[in-house]
């Protein structure tokens, strides 16, 4: 199977190195274009999330292919990093991309098992795809079949049970760190998803004030509008809003520090005594880490928060097993049909090329036989229909049998075919 996982996680790499990988939004079509342009690279889907970016494709070489899309991660606007790549990089072939897939959309290699945002963040990755043209039949396949399996695991087992996102999970840091959150006052840094879903979360807990900051003011307001509650301020006032919060939240888009020593420092020499909480859920990171240096200021970035909010896990713990028992099923359907896809050229090339020498001959019989009436004209064609549709059903039921068993037998058989009734399908037939 010449498909194929490259990637980085939290598993493999700190945040420091996954933030240099990181492609903004912007930039994510240009990046799936050039992808679908290396000569190896068939399809292409291209997952990025705060603990991950891995390139799913399929391949026509699995060692050109490979190199190609290791050649792509390093130099794609990144240029020199200063460190070797491949230590932090993981390569996953066949069965276990595609295991791996159902694995990420169901939660289970999530920094918070059966987190909340994974699912929403596969399918913007489809669509990304999808409207770049890098998309195929085997990887629209895969994920449509990644997603279903997701929704499945979560309706049917307690893997998403009191739901936990990163955004909720920083403001229960936060929440951890200073013992309550009521009277605090809280600066959510980015208007974005995980800004809003921190904003629910915030409210539950009974912050004082809340403060949003983004770098569009309109952004901020309709976020306060949509929570019903919190005050919106510009980016220039950073610094002010940062003085009077007991707790900031980051999670912009920004590819340089928002939260930089500069700013923070002068923030505080206006609260020197006054504790000062942040949690950076950003990737790339939207606090430097000389910010920690400061005195009274605490930092936590988000491979440190996994670590807080580990112990209450338990539940989605216990629904690990019948997770995995959800993925082998939903793996082992997507397998079948892949084996039996490389069946499918020839059995096209083949009913199509019947179905054109019986058109022709019927048509040539009815012209030769003028008297015949309408009902007649209809038993003749019915006839040639089943003589065709019985000659070619063993072979096709036969066909797609053994690609269902053995796949490398199944292509033989298929350009033997291929040859013997000259169908043209030998491009379409894939090692």
């Amino acid at each position: 199977m010449p498909i194929t996982c490259i990637g980085l996680s939290h598993h493999t790499a700190p945040v420091e190195v996954r933030e240099r990988h990181a492609f903004p939004a912007s930039r994510m079509a240009e990046a799936l274009i050039a992808l679908r342009d290396y000569e190896a690279v068939q399809e292409a889907v291209m997952l990025q999330t705060c603990g991950r970016l891995e390139i799913y494709a399929e391949l026509d070489d699995y060692e050109r292919g490979v190199a190609q899309i290791k050649s792509f991660l390093a130099n794609f606007r990144h240029g020199s990093t200063g460190y070797d790549l491949e230590s932090y990089l993981y390569t996953r072939l066949g069965h276990e991309a595609v295991e791996h897939l159902f694995r990420v959309c169901t939660g289970l290699d999530s920094m918070l098992i059966g987190e909340a945002e994974i699912l929403g963040q596969v399918k913007d990755a489809y669509v990304a795809a999808t409207q770049a043209k890098s998309l195929g039949r085997t990887l629209h396949r895969l994920f449509r079949d990644a997603i279903a399996a997701g929704k499945t695991a979560r309706a049917q087992t307690r893997i998403g049970s009191a739901s936990v996102s990163i955004a909720s999970a920083a403001v229960a840091a936060a929440r951890c760190r200073l013992g309550t959150l009521e009277g605090k006052s809280v600066l959510v840094v980015g208007a974005g998803k995980m800004g809003k879903t921190a904003m629910k979360r915030l409210r539950n807990e009974g912050a004082s004030r809340v403060i949003v900051a983004n770098r569009t003011l309109s952004r901020s307001r309709e976020l306060v509008a949509d929570a019903g509650f919190g005050e919106a301020v510009e980016m220039p006032g950073l610094v002010e809003a940062i003085a009077g919060a007991d707790v900031v939240v980051a999670s912009t888009g920004a590819s340089h520090f928002i939260l930089n020593h500069q700013r923070v420092a002068a923030a505080m020499q206006r609260r020197p005594q006054r504790p000062l909480f942040i949690v950076d859920i950003a990737v790339p990171r939207d606090a430097d880490p000389a910010v920690a240096t400061i005195a009274n200021v605490s930092l936590v970035d988000i491979d440190g928060l996994k670590a807080l909010v580990d112990e209450r896990l338990e539940e989605r713990r216990e629904a690990i097993p019948a997770v995995e028992e959800i993925i082998a099923e939903f793996v082992e359907r997507f397998e079948h049909w892949y084996r039996q896809r490389s069946a499918v050229p020839v059995i096209a090339r083949l009913t199509q090329k019947a179905e054109a020498i019986r058109e022709a001959e019927l048509e040539r019989l009815l012209a030769r036989c003028p008297d015949l009436d309408e009902r007649e004209r209809m038993l003749v064609t019915g006839m040639t229909m089943t003589i065709v549709s019985k000659l070619l059903h063993s072979a096709i039921l036969k066909i797609r049998e053994k690609a269902s068993v053995d796949r490398e037998e199944a292509l033989s058989n298929a350009r033997v075919l291929d040859e013997l009734f000259d169908l043209g399908a030998v491009a379409e037939l894939r090692e």
